[in-house]
């Protein structure tokens, strides 16, 4: 159980960061193929490289000029959280207080198991009382 309160804070904390940070996704595309994509940088260009591959489509290539492409993706932060103010008064501080200290005791345990009647022997039974006066549980 508190394996799973920490993952569900971590991921908590993970949406928060991530819905608040922007960065952007740059990618370069070359005869409608992605080349580079880069985040947080600019995309490298093609270079010579793909000159000697074999194009499937006749009407790409690289001496066209139209056919290389740069695409971005911007996702931005936002910033419009509600700022609450936190004013507490004597008798919710009493109260939190109270709350606290009675929530970390509660968890406290014992280092060992006391058992009080451990070094004591149950009582000697001379006769068996249910048979001399014959009561039985039924």
């Amino acid at each position: 159980m508190q394996s799973f309160n920490k993952t569900i804070a971590v991921s908590l904390v993970l949406a928060v960061m991530f819905a608040t940070s922007s960065f952007t996704v740059n990618m370069h595309f070359c005869c409608n193929e992605l080349v580079d994509i880069a985040v947080f940088t600019k995309a490298k260009v093609c270079d010579k490289a793909m000159d000697t591959q074999d194009n499937s489509s006749k009407e790409c290539s690289l001496e066209k000029k139209g056919c290389c492409d740069n695409k971005s993706f911007v996702k931005e932060g936002s910033d419009n959280f509600q700022k609450n103010s936190f004013k507490t008064e004597n008798q919710n501080l009493v109260f939190l207080h109270t709350f606290f200290y009675t929530y970390v005791n509660l968890f406290e345990g014992l280092e060992q198991n006391i058992i009080p009647f451990r070094d004591y022997d149950p009582p000697l039974i001379p006769k068996d009382f249910q048979v001399l006066h014959e009561v039985y549980l039924i």
